[in-house]
């Protein structure tokens, strides 16, 4: 595990294990937090639509800590099970292709092309961070490694969308978010490389 990897667990482990130990006496399953966290995200992608992205942007980080939960829950009560890691993959994919939609149409309305051009490209570079590890994985390749992996674009998006009264806070917050996955995009798939060059 390389020093950043560690660091964003300590960070996860510290946020979470409060709140998860007060949800283990619940009951409630880890697949309810899942979906729970995916239907908070269409609320911030309507408030980012609708032209409310400050709003959106405490939407955007509470959403982010479902993501923490879900995990962390199922590991403690003991119900870690297949489909809800698939279950919890597919939400984060659609959770983050739904807001970078919100704020694609956000700029249609406002006749931004360069935001709506921006949205395009963060979208499909964060998709693609997380599609690689998800194939590494299915051939068994731990691809964790990366700069900028989903937490850290929940924040930089959040940050962007709580500075968007600002002049081109939120595109200048898209642009970290494109160019850093694409760094993430080319160590995972150099790892990959490395890993199965030799078979």
């Amino acid at each position: 595990m390389t020093a950043l990897q560690g660091i964003r667990r300590s960070l996860g482990k510290y946020f979470a294990d409060p709140i998860v130990r007060l949800l283990e006496k619940t009951h409630v399953s880890p697949n309810t937090i899942t979906w729970l966290g995916f239907l908070i995200t269409i609320v911030a992608a309507v408030l980012i639509a609708l032209g409310h992205p400050f709003a959106a942007g405490f939407v955007v980080l509470f959403a982010g800590l479902f993501d923490m939960l879900d995990g962390a829950l199922a590991r403690l009560t003991n119900r870690v099970t297949r489909f809800g890691g698939v279950l919890d993959s597919t939400l984060d994919r659609a959770s983050e292709a739904v807001v970078f939609i919100g704020i694609a149409v956000l700029y249609a309305n406002n006749q931004s092309i360069r935001g709506v051009a921006v949205s395009g490209i963060a979208l499909m570079t964060s998709q693609l961070v997380s599609y690689i590890r998800a194939r590494a994985e299915a051939i068994n390749i731990n691809c964790e490694v990366g700069v900028f992996t989903r937490p850290e674009r929940v924040v930089i998006l959040s940050i962007g969308l709580l500075l968007s009264k600002l002049n081109f806070a939120l595109l200048i917050a898209l642009a970290i978010i494109a160019i850093l996955s694409f760094i993430t995009i080319i160590q995972r798939i150099y790892l990959v490389w490395q890993k199965t060059k030799s078979s």
